[in-house]
């Protein structure tokens, strides 16, 4: 896929694999747990969020394998990498948890919980702000499975990012409530573009754009996935809030030439 697709699926590589293959003996010990179980488990129990769970170094290295790949040459740099999340989805997913609204469950479901990262929910009328602005989305497989994809609005990081910049104008986007901006986006984006699933190996990498709109499929009856379920480590590195909502060269600089 081109740049301009807010994407990219990188080919495999050795060192990526690596790095895959030692995170992925650590989310086993990680989702195993009867402690981060409990902490984690969701969607009756058919998710393991597992936010901040990978013990990776600073560097994004883990148990010794170096975080590299040429997805490197594609991204910012990183002064401090945070500890991965490990998403790990099972058979059934998504079942309704307890106290979940059957509108949300359905737009899980029909929608594929799409939605953009960073942007969270506040008050009890569940207001959205930027809270977390990433500089970019990075994705690497732990196992082999075509279950539960990652699904994403191609070129949606365009409708998106300019109805960010057209409600915030020159105000700091952390202190102004994006919920309307962001909701309608959200319907254009699904109006005009058709999503697509997107599956990788170990030894693969996907990037994905701060502001592309993108979600997770439900497990459907062929797919298939090992014991341990269908595993992905996401890094999601901070930017400051001006640099998060900036349009810069984002698309040339991280994802290639269109």
């Amino acid at each position: 896929m081109t740049g301009a697709d807010g994407f990219r699926v990188f080919e495999p590589d050795a060192q990526t694999l690596v790095w895959a293959q030692s995170a992925h003996a650590q989310a086993l010990r990680i989702s195993a747990d009867p402690g981060m179980r409990a902490a984690n488990l969701r969607h009756g129990e058919t998710w393991f969020v597992g936010v901040d769970a990978l013990p990776n170094a600073a560097d994004g290295s883990i148990a010794g394998a170096a975080l590299q790949g040429p997805w490197s040459a594609h991204v910012p740099t990183v002064d401090h990498w945070h500890p991965a999340q490990v998403s790990i989805v099972f058979p059934g997913y998504p079942k309704q948890d307890r106290g979940e609204s059957d509108a949300n469950h359905r737009y899980r479901i029909t929608r594929f919980a799409a939605h953009v990262d960073g942007l969270l929910p506040e008050g009890p009328a569940r207001r959205r702000y930027l809270r977390e602005p990433h500089a970019f989305i990075l994705g690497l497989p732990l196992n082999v499975s075509n279950a539960a994809p990652l699904t994403v609005w191609p070129r949606s990081q365009r409708i998106m990012g300019q109805a960010f910049r057209d409600v915030t104008a020159n105000k700091d986007p952390s202190q102004v409530d994006l919920t309307q901006a962001y909701q309608a986006a959200r319907r254009r984006c699904f109006e005009q573009i058709a999503p697509l699933t997107i599956t990788a190996a170990p030894g693969q990498a996907i990037l994905l754009h701060r502001h592309l709109l993108h979600g997770v499929a439900p497990w459907a009856e062929d797919h298939t996935a090992p014991p341990e379920g269908r595993m992905i480590a996401y890094f999601r590195p901070q930017y400051s809030a001006a640099r998060w909502l900036i349009d810069d060269d984002l698309e040339t600089r991280n994802f290639g030439n269109a």
